[in-house]
Parts: C-alpha cells; structure tokens; sequence
C-alpha cells in the first residue's frame, strides 16, 4: 500500500492519501475495503482480477463487487492478483501534504513505533473499539510478547517475538472480557488464515 501511495504522490494521481499508513497490500487493501479518514478502497476501486479455488482468472467490475464495512463479498478461496483503481489528476504538493498531514495524525495516536497488523477490530457504529477496549483496562495487558498497545487499545503490537499463537490468545482474552464486562461482541477488523 505505501508504494502505491507514494507511486500516486509522484505521479500526481489523487485519491488515495487515506491510505498512507494503513499496513499490507494493495489486494488486502482491497480485500477489507480498507478505509481511513472518510475514504474507503470501495471509492476508488474500478476492477479487481481474482484466481478462484478452480485456478480460473475471474475479473469483477466494481458493480459487481459488494463492499462493507471492512470487508469485500468476494469468493472466501480467491486470490486478488490485480486491481484496477481510479485517481483523478491532482496538485503533487497538495497530495505530499495530505500524505504527511494523515501521517502525522496517524502518529500521534497509532502505535507505529511497533509492529502490528493496524486496527483489530471493528468500530461500532459511533463506538470506536478502541475506547470499549480501554473502558475495560486492558491496556497494556500482554499475552507472551503480544501487547494490547499502551498508546491505542485498538491495536496489538508486537514488543519482541510475538507469535501468532500470542496475538490470537490476547484477541481471545480482549473479546472475552469485553464480552462479559460490556455485554458487547466485538468483531475481528483482520482476517486470520490457517485457522479451523
């Protein structure tokens, strides 16, 4: 996604500083209709070129496919080998300034000093995830090297040697308490892959 980004800046395409930041590919991207600051891949996103189960190219136009909130109706075994975007024609340094302008907002309130896989799970409506994980103190809490982050509840980063098995039992200890502290079920934002 950064490359893209960048990709974008240089060449004077606007339409998607909102992801400057956001983790992973442009095909996860896609994937989880990732969004930020009002913009979502579903606003730019003109086609998208699949491998399904069988090993067959399959391309959707954007009328086809059907996006959510974080998340793209696509068949669950297909790969995105390609997508398709459309950015308009813009200002370099107006596209440089809002890259850097999201940066420094995502900065101040991410927890980008460590590794992670960004947001973990779905903000409510009007109800960030975030603040109902902090509310029930689990900031701060860790599980091996996998830590709720200090800085942002909504994020699990990874203070050293984190493994999956860590990230998955502190996002099972998080909708736990969550769930009998908040009556709430929160919803993974990721997607976990290798797992029944």
């Amino acid at each position: 996604v950064a490359r893209v980004v960048g990709f974008s800046a240089e060449h004077e395409l606007t339409g998607l500083e909102f992801c400057a930041g956001i983790p992973g590919s442009i095909g996860g991207a896609v994937w989880m209709n990732a969004g930020a600051f009002g913009s979502e891949m579903k606003d730019v996103v003109t086609e998208v070129t699949l491998l399904d189960a069988d090993g067959q190219r399959k391309v959707l136009k954007r009328e086809e496919i059907v996006f959510s909130y974080r998340r793209t109706v696509l068949p669950r075994e297909a790969i995105i080998l390609n997508s398709r975007l459309k950015l308009e024609k813009g200002d370099r340094r107006q596209i440089q300034n809002k890259i850097k302008e999201i940066m420094q907002t995502r900065q101040g309130k991410h927890p980008l000093e460590y590794p992670s896989a960004g947001s973990v799970f779905k903000n409510l409506p009007g109800i960030p995830a975030g603040r109902i994980i902090e509310e029930t103190g689990l900031k701060g809490k860790c599980c091996g090297d996998a830590e709720v982050s200090l800085k942002h509840a909504n994020f699990i980063v990874n203070k050293g040697k984190a493994s999956a098995t860590d990230v998955l039992a502190l996002i099972g200890l998080v909708t736990d308490k969550v769930k009998k502290e908040k009556g709430i079920d929160l919803e993974t934002e990721v997607i976990v892959i290798g797992e029944n």
